[in-house]
């Protein structure tokens, strides 16, 4: 039941990130260049708990190839947490993940994401009823060092009481934001708190890796479990696999992006806008001749077609 007691380390795992991460993007990257483990994006426990309810199932969607996967959910009402693991479990998911660190406030008012950091209590009675709820799914926590200032002991002791079977650590204090480096002595002062505790928790590092060697040379030097990562992930699917963006050429990039567009729309018609792929665009082309105007053509397409129709214009004129 506990795919973490059997995972190879150290685990190299895809960051959930909100309006990025969707079932379509996942799926792209499971084909060209698999991590360990994937998160959805994280889905709110309240809303689940809605009439709103068959609003949010799209962002549970995932497919066989994607797992290890693991639905990121958020929430402060123990009671919505046990019935959102409850779903999650019949849903088939391979994990269940609580979401600690979110900074964003329309989250935070709702006592949830980097706010239960203040309330550690609070954050304990939520993993218990996903636990509960999950019935022998595992558990998890992603969160950050801390709320206005660094306590990353106290607060992992804490987390570490209620057995999680991972603690996911963004190497920032809410305040910090992203507006400074990660601080990854922190991971390592975390993991030397589960080691004196003994405890058979994993502990992941995140924060400004972008590359899986850079991610192989933080675990070996803090001695953590595995590492998140996230922003490298925009615009190469290619990243957890055996090539690098750069032995990608300009053609197949552009096509694979295309791809991802057709899937998108595919998948997401008339439940997503199509303009969330833009984000996409942007990333997919840079650093090369004619980027930055085909960049600003691709911004103004309003369906997958037209995507392919430019690619295949601008590759015309390159041949």
């Amino acid at each position: 039941m506990n795919f973490w007691e059997h995972i190879k380390k150290p685990v190299m795992a895809l960051a959930p990130m909100a309006n990025v991460t969707d079932a379509a993007f996942r799926k792209m990257i499971a084909k060209y260049g698999k991590p360990d483990v994937m998160w959805t994006e994280f889905v709110s426990c309240d809303g689940l708990c809605s009439k709103g309810m068959e609003r949010l199932l799209p962002d549970l969607w995932y497919g066989e190839e994607e797992r290890p996967i693991i639905a990121q959910i958020f929430g402060s009402k123990p009671e919505h947490v046990y019935k959102t693991a409850e779903l999650l479990k019949n849903l088939g998911f391979d994990g269940i993940d609580i979401n600690m660190g979110c900074p964003d406030r329309s989250v935070e008012k709702q006592g949830a994401g980097a706010t239960l950091i203040k309330n550690q209590n609070k954050a304990g009675e939520l993993i218990k009823a996903a636990k509960e709820g999950g019935g022998g799914l595992p558990v998890s926590v992603k969160t950050r060092i801390g709320y206005a200032k660094d306590i990353t002991e106290e607060w992992i002791e804490s987390l570490l009481e209620h057995e999680p079977a991972v603690i996911t650590i963004h190497a920032r204090t809410r305040k910090e934001m992203s507006d400074v480096p990660a601080n990854w002595d922190a991971i390592r002062r975390a993991v030397n708190v589960r080691n004196e505790k003994k405890s058979k928790t994993l502990i992941i590092g995140n924060g400004d890796v972008v590359s899986l060697d850079e991610a192989r040379e933080k675990a070996e030097q803090t001695k953590c479990d595995g590492v998140m990562i996230g922003k490298g992930i925009f615009g190469n699917p290619w990243l957890f696999g055996e090539r690098s963006l750069k032995e990608v050429s300009v053609p197949e990039r552009l096509r694979v992006m295309c791809e991802h567009a057709s899937l998108f729309e595919e998948m997401f018609k008339n439940i997503k806008n199509f303009s969330m792929m833009k984000k996409h665009f942007k990333s997919y082309v840079n650093e090369f001749e004619g980027a930055k105007e085909l960049r600003m053509e691709l911004m103004e397409t309003k369906q997958s077609g037209e995507v392919g129709e430019i690619v295949e214009r601008f590759l015309s004129t390159k041949r």
